[in-house]
């Protein structure tokens, strides 16, 4: 669970998990807004692959290596 404080004076305000929250601190009486953030998009992997080898460029050469000479 994440605590939950107070943007100006950093007082506890709870804790758990949320979406949206938004909660008023008794201490200084700010009006905090709270808004979950989107999670990081998902690498893509070759489709018969079974070992993850990290996320995949779009170049059409990425990691080929230049031609000696």
């Amino acid at each position: 669970m994440l605590d939950i404080r107070c943007g100006n004076c950093s007082r506890k305000l709870g804790e758990g998990e949320y979406i949206t929250l938004t909660i008023k601190c008794p201490r200084c009486g700010t009006l905090n807004h709270l808004r979950a953030t989107r999670p990081a998009p998902a690498c893509r992997r070759a489709s018969d692959s079974g070992v993850h080898h990290g996320c995949k460029s779009d170049h059409p050469v990425a990691g080929r290596q230049a031609p000696p000479g």
